[in-house]
């Protein structure tokens, strides 16, 4: 199979500004995902996909291929699964063909090459549209999760059919994370959303699962690789 990684990497970020190109232990953020991707076996090529002229840079330099995004999908609010359809649609101009479409978000810096193939290997052995990575939630709806009722009461997010006093009892559930998500590109070219279609997972450990939003976010990824170093 022809696999292609992908890195979407906005200019713009109000939680934590420039965040993509930010130094994390003295490489830009971005470079992570672009030296994850190129030491990965089953991957090809690397795209990245920025508004950005610094971001095209810095990926560039990293040995990446650059897909110039229209400024109509580098917006706050525009959706990511329209700038997926783009860079596939881009890629098969420009390259041709291909078989998996990897997306690894620069905001992820702490995943593994392992953590990647198993996501392709994954999609495949199971014939599914698409593989998430997940990892332990920390807080479950069936448990120690509220939403908020009419007349100042809570309730459980979930109900379970059966009494849970302790969180333990309570179902597995995961979180979805920014890791990795392996897909057939006819799938996000045909559909929308990541639940349209077939979805299975893998597991990541949460030291590998931190996602930068903010900069806690990124001190805290700080701190694991520093750790890591160890």
């Amino acid at each position: 199979m022809k696999n292609f990684a992908f890195i979407f990497a906005r200019g713009g970020s109000k939680g934590l500004p420039g965040k993509n190109i930010l130094p994390l232990e003295g490489k830009p953020l971005i470079q992570y995902s672009i030296e994850t991707a190129e030491l990965c076996p089953s991957i090809e090529r690397v795209f990245v996909s920025t508004d950005c002229e610094k971001i095209a840079n810095v990926a560039k330099q990293g040995g990446a291929i650059v897909i110039e995004r229209p400024n109509g999908l580098a917006t706050d609010t525009s959706p990511e699964w329209l700038s997926w359809r783009h860079a596939i649609e881009w890629v098969k101009t420009n390259y041709g063909e291909f078989d998996g479409f990897v997306s690894m978000p620069a905001t992820s810096p702490l995943r593994s090459v392992e953590d990647v193939e198993k996501a392709i290997a994954q999609r495949t052995a199971v014939n599914a549209d698409v593989c998430v990575s997940v990892t332990p939630a920390s807080r479950s709806p069936y448990f120690n999760m509220v939403k908020i009722k009419e007349g100042g009461l809570v309730e459980l997010v979930n109900t379970p059919d059966f009494d849970v006093t302790r969180r333990q009892d309570a179902p597995e559930v995961f979180d979805i994370t920014t890791v990795v998500y392996a897909a057939d590109p006819e799938f996000v070219l045909d559909k929308y959303g990541l639940f349209s279609g077939t979805v299975t997972s893998i597991e990541v450990p949460k030291n590998r699962a931190v996602d930068i939003d903010d900069i806690y976010d990124f001190k805290l990824a700080e701190a694991v690789l520093r750790v890591g170093d160890k």
